[in-house]
């Protein structure tokens, strides 16, 4: 990008295209609106003190099960010094010191990589882009969390030394004490006093007593109130008036309803309200149970309109998008006529649509009191689920308020802002607090589903074997530019190029190969998609790393010599495919073995996994064991990493199996759990996880387990049976 200076920010597609906005109108000081009830000193945007000692820490991330409650908040009571009995959470407000610039990564895959820093975090903070999702809290916000620490740590002592008249600098904290020599005050005694005091420039990290906590596996926050039934989810909030809905859409596609029948549903006991709107219905009841059972009896009719979304016309659209010119994303050196001729190797695979299947459904609560609408939801992006809601509602921005609850799962489908938008319109209409909770089959038959993509793999092997030149040819739809257009409120205004990189992230491989090309075909399917947990890794990794094994195979090779061989200078990733190697005992992958082995490199860390597996009956493949080595760089909480690797690893499990849906006549052929094929505790296999140590900066872990398990599997069939398969999920035959 050209042009680029301090009066100007430059943001698209390449030079001279993109939306221009004058520096000297965006804000780049922002005051906290951190809510401080009585007794309580708020020292900064990210924590507060009461009096009575309790610590509570602002976390801007959606909580859904990763941890995240509990690592920030483990890095800011780190640099603080304080006693992690005492320390709370709660979800901070919307507020543009919280914007995550990481997330541009995350949606365009490097469009803004060429910014300077200062840049991207304007952009995001102009943007309100508030969004957890691409592995992104630990990288995003541990310097942010640990400065806040520091500086209140910072003003502590200084409030005590003005006490005890000593320098600030010879006083320390340990477990919620400021110290100095046989001296000391408690937090609560000096909260109040420090918020007067001046932050110190420079600002000293990890001195007087602070990093006694970084690296310990410190007891959840989240837990407790899980275990106990008090935790609060969007479906378990309970206001004055409040009524239940349940709602029903139509095909996939653009369908319009019709025609209800209002008299059945009057006959339900409990059904309130029947509420229409051009693309669902809702039924409105003093239970949800009732609301639900009223949607059968209206039985909605929806009119399609345009082409009927099923398998076969998704297939006719990768196909002719495959067979079309396709976007140039990456390119190493030149192919020119390499891939020409005889001796091109060449492989074609295939990923059906998947499913998020959380175990919290689409939820929202709802009331417009007193000119002001409030929403509780689960969302990972809040500012763009409040200008949804604003725009669903008539209202402006500034009469919404969100309140992030705790998600049960998610997975990336909580990016998307529909359901706050439905839950506006409902209390809007209704005039009265209600509770939307999609039906299981609703959430499943309207998913925002991972991407169904195709790819056409060639490469020309040299005379040694190693690679010489290597394309792909991934057909998709844009996701990463639907993904941007709902969440950043300005990108309709940026110069989005046709090649969509989200579409094709992971597609790089990690080894020196001297001609190299990736290209994105983009197919429109017709079929709303979003992000699933690993994004596109979860079929690019799949592509590329059963093509290397087939490729090694083809060289006579063993497939792990052959991954180090080309890998060149990355030690990190080598060492994460020995350390697997080694632990599970691979024995070369070698006919009738059913062993397999993949890697990946993402969001700054790796992974090599192992697997031993072999067809079951009924051509389902049936997994024995699982060894994954991990490097991810420093570790702030070690069992939280292990979790998120282990949860990796079986939902890597799952889209490898299943997790996926045809479509029919704009339906899915899946309605709920039943039929999605997830691995049950009895299909689990043993899993090993070996960290490989690092001091390297932390690297992304919420998605790392995903990419590299399917086509380990994929491997190890081959090894076990002879057979290739090519197809996410893995079946006999297809």
């Amino acid at each position: 990008m050209t042009g680029i200076d301090r009066r100007k920010v430059l943001v698209g597609g390449g030079a001279g295209i993109g939306l221009v906005v004058a520096w000297a109108l965006w804000p780049r000081s922002y005051r906290p609106n951190l809510a401080v009830a009585p007794g309580e000193t708020a020292l900064g945007a990210w924590l507060k003190i009461g009096d009575d000692g309790h610590v509570t820490v602002a976390i801007p991330q959606l909580e859904h099960g990763q941890g995240v409650y509990t690592a920030l908040a483990q890095i800011v009571a780190d640099e603080l010094g304080a006693d992690w009995r005492t320390v709370g959470v709660e979800a901070a407000p919307l507020n543009p010191l919280y914007a995550n610039p990481l997330a541009l990564d995350f949606l365009f895959e490097g469009t803004f990589a060429r910014l300077p820093d200062d840049l991207r975090q304007a952009f995001a903070e102009r943007a309100g882009l508030i969004v957890t999702g691409g592995s992104t809290s630990i990288r995003m916000f541990e310097e942010g969390c640990r400065t806040a620490g520091a500086a209140a740590r910072a003003l502590l002592c200084k409030a005590a030394a003005r006490r005890w008249d000593v320098a600030w600098t010879d006083c320390t904290v340990d477990a919620g004490f400021v110290l100095h020599g046989g001296t000391r005050l408690r937090f609560a005694a000096l909260a109040a006093a420090a918020a007067g005091e001046e932050v110190p420039d420079p600002l000293p990290i990890g001195v007087q007593g602070a990093g006694k906590l970084t690296g310990r596996a410190v007891p959840r926050l989240d837990v407790p109130s899980k275990v106990d039934g008090s935790a609060g989810f969007a479906a378990d909030i309970r206001l004055p008036d409040m009524v239940h809905a349940a709602l029903r859409q139509g095909p996939i596609g653009d369908s319009r309803l019709v025609r209800v029948d209002r008299a059945a549903a009057d006959r339900i006991r409990g059904v309130l309200a029947v509420v229409e709107n051009p693309h669902w219905v809702a039924a409105v009841a003093t239970t949800w149970w009732a609301a639900n059972r009223a949607l059968d009896a209206l039985a909605p009719r929806f009119e399609t309109t345009g082409a009927m979304v099923d398998d076969a016309a998704i297939g006719r659209s990768l196909d002719a998008a495959l067979a079309a010119d396709g976007e140039p994303v990456a390119t190493v050196g030149t192919i020119g006529a390499l891939l020409d001729g005889a001796g091109v190797v060449t492989a074609d695979y295939a990923a059906a649509p998947g499913v998020h299947a959380a175990l919290e459904t689409q939820s929202a609560t709802a009331a417009f009191r007193d000119g002001r609408l409030e929403l509780w939801l689960p969302t990972a992006a809040p500012a763009a689920a409040r200008a949804a809601a604003a725009r669903a509602a008539g209202l402006g921005e500034g009469a919404v308020v969100v309140h992030p609850t705790l998600g049960g799962g998610g997975f990336g489908a909580t990016l998307d802002p529909l359901v706050a938008e439905q839950a506006a319109v409902l209390a809007m209409r209704l005039k009265r607090p209600v509770a939307l909770v999609w039906s299981r089959g609703e959430d499943v038959g309207h998913d925002r589903f991972r991407p169904p993509a195709r790819a056409r793999m060639r490469a020309r092997l040299s005379s040694n074997g190693t690679i010489a030149a290597w394309e792909a040819r991934i057909a998709a739809p844009a996701t990463g530019h639907a993904l941007a257009r709902r969440l950043l409120p300005e990108a309709a205004a940026i110069a989005l190029g046709r090649a969509d990189p989200y579409a094709v992230a992971g597609a790089l491989p990690p080894y020196r190969i001297p001609a190299l090309a990736i290209r994105h075909h983009v197919a429109d399917v017709g079929l709303p998609t979003g992000h699933l947990r690993g994004g596109a890794h979860g079929y690019t990794a799949f592509f590329t790393e059963c093509f290397v094994d087939e490729l090694a195979r083809v060289a006579g090779t063993e497939p792990l010599s052959y991954r180090i061989g080309m890998l060149g200078g990355d030690a990190r990733l080598a060492r994460c495919l020995t350390t697997v190697a080694a632990l599970g005992g691979w024995g070369g992958g070698a006919p009738g073995s059913g062993q397999g082995i993949a890697c990946h490199s993402f969001r700054g860390s790796h992974i090599a996994v192992l697997a031993e597996a072999e067809m079951g009956e009924g051509g389902r493949p049936r997994v024995e064991r699982l060894v994954a080595a991990v490097d991810c760089g420093r570790m702030i909480h070690p069992d939280l990493v292990l979790q998120q690797i282990e949860g990796g690893l079986i939902f890597g499990l799952a889209q490898a199996l299943g997790a996926s849906t045809g479509i029919t006549a704009g339906r899915t052929d899946v309605r709920g759990f039943a039929g999605l094929d997830l691995p049950r505790l009895v299909d689990a296999p043993d899993v090993i996880v070996e960290f490989v140590r690092s001091d390297e900066a932390p690297g992304g872990v919420g998605e790392l387990g995903v990419p590299a398990v399917a086509p380990a599997i994929a491997n190890a069939l081959h090894a076990a049976t002879g057979m290739r398969l090519r197809h996410l999920p893995l079946r006999r035959g297809a």
